[in-house]
């Protein structure tokens, strides 16, 4: 009630923002002390009984508020910490928190330049650099920044539909053929999940086999598009993986481009985890092949870390997601403003709302260069095959595929000694199973590191760790090894 925009409500804001910042800072600063704890576990059930939630219909005193912020910082994950190994997006970069807070302050929508012009042209210029580093000529194309990979896979296949079929935007699924795409048996959830809500069905997306280090086999995607042209489907879109989610592996994307240039399907690149190799000289063959595709998912939010959320499309033709999307509505988009209304992107995007996300990747990379990025992606690499060095002999640890890991993807079983000498059969199999979540939910409730776990196919659920957080060292990967075994020698 104090605060502005109440009377006399300058001085009690500044005093209140600055406590606010002081928490901020004291979090912050705490998330990186390999003293803290990474989380402060608690059942749901526990953290619901401890404190009170509910929504009142007094309000409360700035105290209380205070107090609120600190209470929900102490049970929050840091994700920042050196020892979050959990997810595919880690680390807390200072100036990104900066541009956070100052997008934040300017709180605006990203439709239009009338509203939003320096995030618009700084959209405009980032996206362009983005295509540029992709390999397209002059960094020609289009693209926006989107909720996340899944929306951003979801965009290039209606894109790829569209283009394909453009009454659809009209008539519906009704007036088109059946359509099938086809992506590996190892890709993100989102390809079938675009699927279901555009209304293609998740029984057209088809699933290509991949060799055992997790790649599509080509032969394979040609043969199932041979058999789905037989039927009478019509194939529309081929997602390759740059970087898959569990196993870190490429698809051959040249391979894959010829496929797709000889039948004439849509090539799309889900680089959510791998795009960011593009930055490093050392390490951007992985992605060979990826200036042939017709649209690029590249999330900087993951191996760049830049803060959530921070998703790009890129597209290779120019106009082709403003014919698809745009609905020209007049209050928003008028056609008689006084500036050029190629700035106002917003009716490309299928979000009316949508948050500025290029402002912390934009500034990220002022202040680092490319050479910085570069820098940060392979030190995580470095450290990934420095993990895979240290484990691939050791006792007590086999590998879930063999040869160095092409991400920081390292997946492997930690094997108890009461599991060491027993023949490989169902039984063992059984036990393998429970180990890796018993060790996850101990780490948890230790608090003292995170990292994640999953069955894949035929195999018992392995760790998959992955490093993106600049901050973690070696002595960060001793630790988790240390860690595992402390917590699983008992098993």
């Amino acid at each position: 009630p104090d605060l502005l925009p109440a009377c006399d409500g300058e001085i009690p804001t500044m005093s209140f923002l600055q406590d606010v910042v002081d928490i901020l800072l004291q979090y912050v600063v705490k998330s990186f002390d390999r003293s803290t704890k990474v989380i402060d576990f608690h059942y749901p059930n526990e953290l619901l009984q401890e404190y009170n939630w509910e929504l009142a219909d007094q309000p409360q005193t700035l105290e209380e508020i205070l107090l609120n912020c600190r209470t929900t910082l102490k049970y929050a994950i840091k994700t920042g910490h050196p020892r979050y190994f959990n997810q595919l997006s880690t680390g807390l970069d200072m100036v990104g928190l900066a541009a956070d807070w100052l997008t934040s302050a300017a709180n605006t929508n990203m439709f239009t330049y009338e509203i939003a012009p320096v995030f618009v042209l700084l959209e405009y210029v980032t996206l362009r650099k983005m295509r540029e580093m992709v390999g397209w000529p002059g960094g020609s194309g289009d693209g926006i920044f989107s909720p996340g990979g899944a929306i951003s896979n979801m965009y290039a296949m209606l894109i790829a539909r569209f283009k394909m079929f453009p009454e659809v935007k009209e008539k519906g699924m009704a007036a088109i053929p059946r359509l099938v795409a086809f992506t590996s048996e190892h890709s993100h959830f989102s390809v079938k999940k675009g699927a279901a809500a555009l209304g293609i069905g998740t029984d057209s997306v088809i699933l290509i086999r991949c060799d055992e280090r997790g790649k599509m086999i080509p032969s394979d995607l040609e043969r199932r598009i041979l058999e789905a042209k037989q039927k009478g489907f019509v194939p529309f879109l081929v997602s390759a993986t740059a970087g898959t989610t569990v196993y870190g592996a490429f698809d051959p994307l040249i391979a894959i481009a010829d496929i797709c240039k000889k039948y004439k399907i849509w090539m799309h690149v889900d680089g959510a985890w791998g795009g960011g190799l593009l930055m490093s000289r050392k390490h951007k063959w992985k992605l060979n092949g990826v200036e042939r595709a017709n649209s690029v998912t590249w999330n900087p939010h993951k191996m760049m870390g830049v803060p959530l959320q921070c998703s790009a499309l890129l597209v290779r033709e120019e106009g082709l997601m403003q014919s698809c999307n745009q609905m020209h509505a007049s209050y928003l988009f008028q056609q008689d403003k006084h500036y050029d209304l190629s700035y106002d992107t917003g009716d490309k995007a299928l979000q009316c709302g949508r948050h500025v996300d290029v402002f912390k990747l934009w500034l990220m990379w002022r202040a680092k260069g490319t050479t910085g990025f570069e820098a940060q992606i392979d030190k995580c690499l470095e450290l990934a095959e420095y993990l895979y060095n240290k484990i691939k002999n050791r006792e007590g640890y086999e590998m879930v595929f063999d040869g160095k890991p092409q991400h920081t993807n390292v997946c492997f079983w930690y094997i108890p000694p009461s599991l060491r000498s027993m023949e490989d059969n169902e039984e063992r199999m059984s036990r393998l199973m429970k180990v890796a979540p018993v060790i996850k939910a101990r780490m948890m409730e230790y608090g003292t590191t995170m990292v994640s776990y999953q069955p894949l196919g035929d195999k018992v659920n392995f760790f998959r760790m992955v490093i993106s957080n600049p901050a973690a060292t070696h002595q960060d990967i001793d630790f988790l090894i240390d860690e595992i075994e402390r917590l699983g020698q008992d098993l």
